[in-house]
């Protein structure tokens, strides 16, 4: 993968760009790019674009950023992949457009002078770029749909800044560092930051599925061009109950074809391998289009061996079976603290999460490889979390009581006390926020609850940020328009905890190990091919998933219960220097580490 960043100075008034900033910002991020670096700074010195380069498409110096078009009238700097940019290439050579590269970034910058900010909607792929306009001088910022790339900007009212890290933004100086409360209670509330929010006030993430338009006159606000919820919307008065012949050759025929263009490289491409469900159906669909033997990774800890929670023994099954070049790797304690500290400055942002992708995409690289994929996202299309049966059956019981919130806020004022003493103290919440899908997914992911918060933040950041946040509000609006139970639950999953914490992870775990992670479940085209189907009466399955690979997965993996792809942090952090025990605990070390070092 790649990083990005840019200086615009828009403002009469602003300073000219600071190049040695701009390095700074840049070579910050050396991990997302070691095999290149580029630099351009306008000849005025009012705009200036930087990457770093991690080469998977068009190894060769024709693919070096920021890349120019034609004379300069465009520039950019992009981070990802378009899956699709060979059938794009050909269109536009049809129209007589000329290229000098083989690579997928010069197909942006043609797309962009023929569609200007609608080129976003011939997208297939995992993004983040910058492109400088010079004819309209202005910068034009754009985010993948699903937010499978990050990308931040800070304003000071004259100069934005842009970057592919919220650490990188803050090495290039000139950033204001006070605090964005919303951000903070953001955190504790669901143990990842909430987009657009970001510890700092200044610095805002360019939200999943927008663009952005900066000229002289300032930022335009994002335009958003996808939404999940929307599209699982218009499914749903779509949606039609086919056969099931129909849905199950329907469902392969998506599957297959997003795995087929996640394979699109010019170096090898390798898979996560658990023994769950998700990961084992990418590799059987992917094995059955790839030129070689893929590369699998599997992690395995001590504390696991012999228990259900062993992935290995089934993974290493599931490999032979479809002939894979495997490679288990076990990962002890001695292992997270070592790498502890390394692990948390990648972070970026706080998180409760990646440790496993961490690991994981250390040892595949270890290996040699530079691009993984995973299968994250499986869960949240086909039903695969526990919040699938709990949500809409908490919603259906507790719905009734919606009119006496206040009597369920009294219980819990009453009964918090007494329920912390010997389980969660969310349990005390069930009557307040149980009530509706944006309640109870709520009380399902959150980790402290908000009348919790005053104990680990100051009161008054809890006020701000909770007005500034209003979590409730932002989740209840989701899923409303949806009829079907499993679509409200998919829209929460996929907006919340699938954008803010599993993409968000997999982006800083992979990158600190200069490794790109692809995640073919996450894909526009196949979302739009599944949305009916997830909309109907009877919706497809994991296990449906997992029937797709002609040649089928092993029987044990196919009956194996869900377990998820988990590491015992839990277990190794147990007795190391006290404190709160678990998540929660683990978040409050986490946050306070991140804190400091930014």
């Amino acid at each position: 993968m790649c990083g990005v960043a840019g200086i615009y100075a828009y403002g009469a008034d602003a300073p000219p760009v600071d190049e040695h900033a701009l390095l700074a910002v840049r070579d910050s991020m050396v991990a997302r790019g070691p095999d290149d670096a580029g630099l351009w700074v306008s000849g005025d010195r009012r705009v200036g674009l930087a990457h770093r380069r991690l080469s998977i498409i068009d190894l060769s110096p024709a693919g070096a950023q920021p890349m120019m078009y034609g004379l300069g009238e465009l520039r950019i700097s992009f981070n990802g992949e378009i899956y699709n940019y060979e059938a794009l290439r050909a269109e536009l050579v049809a129209q007589g457009r000329q290229f000098r590269s083989h690579s997928d970034t010069e197909v942006l910058l043609h797309l962009y002078d023929r569609d200007g900010p609608d080129m976003v909607h011939a997208l297939r792929g995992m993004y983040a770029f910058a492109i400088w306009d010079e004819a309209k001088r202005g910068l034009f910022l754009a985010r993948d749909p699903f937010g499978i790339k990050p990308l931040y900007y800070a304003d000071d009212g004259a100069t934005v800044r842009v970057a592919s890290q919220v650490k990188a933004l803050l090495a290039g100086g000139a950033v204001d560092r006070v605090e964005e409360p919303a951000g903070h209670i953001g955190f504790f509330l669901w143990g990842y930051v909430p987009e657009p929010y970001t510890l700092f006030r200044r610095v805002r993430a360019l939200p999943a599925g927008s663009t952005l338009w900066i000229d002289r006159h300032g930022l335009r606000e994002p335009v958003r061009f996808f939404s999940a919820a929307a599209e699982l919307a218009r499914a749903a008065e779509e949606s039609t109950n086919e056969p099931a012949d129909a849905v199950v050759d329907r469902l392969r025929e998506a599957l297959a074809d997003s795995v087929r263009h996640h394979l699109v490289a010019d170096v090898p491409v390798g898979v996560f391998l658990s023994s769950g469900l998700d990961s084992s159906t990418i590799l059987g669909l992917a094995a059955e289009q790839a030129s070689e033997p893929l590369r699998t990774v599997t992690l395995a800890f001590d504390e696991y061996t012999g228990t259900a929670m062993d992935e290995a023994p089934l993974a290493e099954e599931t490999a032979r079976v479809y002939g894979a070049r495997h490679q288990t790797r076990s990962v002890r304690k001695a292992d997270f603290a070592a790498e502890h500290d390394a692990l948390v400055a990648a972070m970026d942002q706080p998180s409760i999460d990646g440790v496993n992708t961490y690991f994981v995409s250390k040892v595949a690289a270890g290996t040699g490889l530079k691009v993984a994929m995973s299968g994250l996202g499986g869960d949240e299309l086909f039903g695969g979390y526990p919040s699938f049966g709990q949500i809409p059956k908490l919603v259906k019981t507790l719905g009734p009581l919606r009119p006496l919130r206040e009597l369920g806020r009294g219980f819990r004022i009453v009964a918090a006390p007494v329920v912390r003493t010997f389980t969660s103290p969310k349990y005390a919440s069930l009557f307040e926020y149980g009530t509706s899908y944006g309640d109870a997914y709520l009380l399902r992911r959150s980790l402290f609850m908000p009348w919790e918060l005053p104990d680990v933040l100051d009161g008054e950041m809890v006020r701000e940020g909770w007005g500034e946040l209003d979590t409730l509000a932002r989740v209840a609006g989701g899923p409303d328009r949806l009829g079907s139970e499993r679509a409200k639950v998919s829209a929460l999953e996929i907006d919340w905890y699938m954008r803010n914490q599993l993409l968000r992870d997999a982006d800083w775990a992979g990158m600190a190990h200069s490794l790109e992670i692809r995640v073919p479940l996450i894909d526009i085209v196949l979302f739009r091919a599944l949305a009916p189907m997830l909309c109907a009466v009877h919706p497809p399955a994991k296990r449906d998933m997992a029937l797709t690979p002609r040649q089928p997965l092993p029987r044990a993996v196919l009956d194996r219960p869900k377990t998820g792809f988990v590491v015992p942090v839990r277990e190794w952090l147990h007795g190391g220097g006290g404190g709160e025990r678990g998540l929660r605990g683990w978040a409050k070390r986490v946050y306070s580490l991140c804190y400091a070092e930014a």
